[in-house]
């Protein structure tokens, strides 16, 4: 299969939910210019730093499909191109590619000073990180005219090429907690940049997106569920993945992808309360995140069977549960049918990604991963429309809602302090806490 460019994602978003997409727009909604660019920033970004990091450690560890994960590494950078074309021209997107596109290389010379314990190779990669930033920053700072200012995009940036850097040297110390630890919190911060990012552009040419806000509530629910969805997908994949090779990390992605649904099941309890999460919980762990574990454990034993029955848990049983448990839960605004299609979809790519990689199909592996990937952002979409257009008064101004309302689900929580508001208010406080930790890792090397 040659690469290809994936489009825009919310391109797809009413080929998998043509019910919801497809529906007179309504207001609040996700469905803006502004959300629309958000979220193709949520993927673009979000992808790069999945690929940059797996790219460090499959190269590392000599995987045998680690020059695969490199090439879509830079091919995750060429698509940028059309997303910024959009707005800075053809010559603005050529500049970013540029920039952007080369900062990948460092990857190779990292590895290979690690492997060597080669102090100066590590020098020479800090500097090129270092030019990459401000070269970068500037870069933004001048096309925004301003909006993103040059020291918050470094400070940014910068943010982003230690947490990099800190999952691949703790995955090389075999400090898989705190490899992983990282990855989330860098996972976390691309949609930080995203929000900052595209926020700068819309107030920079308000008439080109119809003066829509790409930090306006709605857009925040859209770009918190594109983070869960698509960090699952990625952990679901790598955990897959590492399960039949038997990785030394493997109860480390485990850990991950555990933390993933407690951080999907707040989500659930802050809009939905108690009942509807306990409810989320039990259909999500059961035939879905044990399904892949049996799958990848069947495939190990080389149990063609036992893979096949908990395929079927995967694609089927868990597909219509939580399909019919999103019609309801929503209230028929993403009707069941059409959240089962789209989740039988998702779980097929999943699939197929480990049966490719199972067989030695890397190209297509690394492809079908990419489609996939692609595919949570329309889940992002359908199901944050579907609650905007089911709790219209809770997203209709630019303030972040204090309270959600009873549903049919079981109501919404009593508590209705800052506590109950952890879906929208972990990202500020994430890259808070990341800014924190890594300037406190930076005085200890120091000393």
């Amino acid at each position: 299969m040659k690469a290809k460019k994936l489009l825009i994602p919310v391109l797809g978003a009413s080929l998998l939910f043509p019910t919801v997409a497809g529906a007179a727009e309504q207001k609040p909604t996700v469905n803006t210019p502004a959300a629309d660019l958000r979220a193709t920033l949520d993927q673009l970004l979000s992808e790069h730093y999945v690929l940059a990091v797996e790219s460090l450690t499959k190269m590392y560890d000599g995987a045998k499909d680690a020059d695969e994960t490199y090439k879509k590494l830079d091919q995750n950078a060429v698509d940028m191109e059309p997303a910024i074309a959009s707005v800075y021209g053809k010559e603005g997107a050529a500049e970013f590619e540029r920039i952007f596109r080369a900062h990948n290389e460092y990857t190779d010379d990292l590895v290979k000073a690690t492997k060597e314990n080669d102090a100066q190779g590590k020098a020479m990669v800090d500097k090129e990180i270092e030019q990459f930033v401000q070269e970068f920053s500037k870069f933004l700072a001048t096309a925004t005219e301003g909006k993103l200012p040059q020291q918050a995009a470094e400070d940014a940036l910068r943010l982003h090429e230690q947490q990099v850097k800190e999952a691949f040297d703790d995955y090389v110390k075999g400090d898989y907690k705190g490899s992983y630890e990282a990855f989330r919190e860098g996972f976390k911060h691309m949609y930080t940049i995203s929000k900052v990012l595209s926020t700068a552009i819309t107030t920079q040419m308000p008439e080109k997106f119809n003066n829509t806000k790409a930090d306006a509530p709605a857009a925040d629910l859209r770009s918190t569920l594109n983070s869960l969805a698509s960090e699952h997908f990625a952990l679901a994949v790598m955990g897959m993945q590492k399960g039949f090779e038997s990785a030394k990390d493997y109860d480390y992605v485990t850990w991950a992808e555990n933390a993933n649904t407690a951080d999907f099941k707040a989500a659930m309890k802050s809009i939905y309360g108690q009942a509807g999460a306990d409810q989320f919980e039990k259909i999500w762990q059961t035939n879905h995140i044990n399904a892949q574990a049996e799958i990848a454990s069947a495939a190990a034993e080389g149990n063609k069977d036992a893979m096949m029955q908990a395929e079927n848990k995967l694609s089927k049983t868990f597909a219509t549960d939580f399909g019919n448990f999103l019609g309801a839960a929503t209230e028929n605004n993403l009707p069941a049918k059409d959240a089962t299609a789209a989740l039988m979809k998702h779980e097929q790519t999943v699939i197929d990604t480990f049966d490719q990689y199972m067989n030695g199909s890397y190209a297509d592996e690394l492809n079908t991963y990419r489609e996939g990937y692609q595919i949570m952002f329309g889940v992002g979409q359908a199901l944050g429309n579907a609650i905007v257009t089911q709790m219209p008064e809770k997203f209709a101004s630019t303030n972040m809602p204090t309270q959600m309302p009873k549903t049919g689900m079981g109501g919404a929580s009593e508590t209705t302090n800052s506590s109950s508001m952890t879906m929208w208010m972990s990202f500020g406080a994430l890259a808070l806490a990341g800014v924190a930790f890594f300037a406190q890792r930076a005085r200890k090397a120091q000393q």
